[in-house]
């Protein structure tokens, strides 16, 4: 059975030494590793982890809160040097709790678990891994935006801007990122600066769309990506 896991931890040895260990573990697949916790956190609502190593004391997002916004949504094993978290960790129904410095030995013992979890409860089939609404690192907090609400997402130098419905949220995730976690989805990139609501596009004028009385621009590069989702 292949588990596809994420690693996040703010230090850069703790990541290290969990990669080395995940590494000597057949079938074990890390498609993540990083002190980005908002990296780890869109990486489970896109669905493509079965599990996360999750450090708890980290500065921009704790995992007690990390675990609260996903809600269940992928198995958890914490990976932490304070003891008296455990209590709490497991109302949120973590797989183990494991304490630094900890050994190979107690590593494989966690991946095991993670192993009789997922062939007691295999995962349903869904009919879309586009979630509802995602989290948005905006300065030094996580925002909560329905993609109902999103109109565009726009890119600004160092910035994405994130058009709503009742206004707009800075960002310095990628444009990319935005991209890779709504494949498949209402949204669509345009342009190599906008990625638009599919469903919010009022008309279409030539090389333009309309959003409300905003004017898009449809670049070269994604015409045909366009024309797929507007066959006009």
């Amino acid at each position: 059975m292949m588990i596809r896991c994420v690693i996040v931890d703010d230090e850069p040895l703790a990541v290290k030494l969990l990669q080395d260990y995940a590494s000597r573990i057949p079938g074990l697949d890390v498609i993540l590793a990083t002190g980005d916790v908002f990296a780890a956190l869109q990486a489970a609502q896109n669905n493509q982890a079965d599990v996360i190593f999750l450090d708890i004391q980290m500065p921009e997002l704790t995992g007690i809160q990390f675990m609260k916004i996903l809600n269940g949504k992928c198995r958890v094993i914490l990976t932490t040097a304070y003891e008296e978290y455990a209590l709490q960790a497991f109302d949120h129904d973590v797989v183990d709790y494991l304490l630094k410095p900890f050994s190979l030995e107690r590593f494989v013992t966690a991946v095991n678990k993670v192993r009789e979890r997922m062939q007691a409860t295999p995962p349903q089939p869904s009919s879309s891994a586009t979630p509802e609404f995602i989290f948005v690192k905006s300065e030094y907090k996580a925002i909560r935006v329905d993609l109902k609400n999103i109109l565009y997402f726009e890119s600004l130098r160092d910035y994405v801007a994130i058009h709503t419905t009742t206004g707009k949220i800075l960002t310095l995730q990628s444009l990319k990122s935005f991209e890779d976690l709504l494949q498949d989805s209402n949204f669509v990139r345009i342009h190599k600066s906008y990625i638009i609501a599919a469903d919010k596009v009022s008309s279409i004028e030539r090389r333009r769309i309309v959003i409300g009385d905003i004017y898009i621009p449809v670049g070269d590069t994604y015409m045909e990506k366009f024309r797929e989702k507007f066959p006009v």
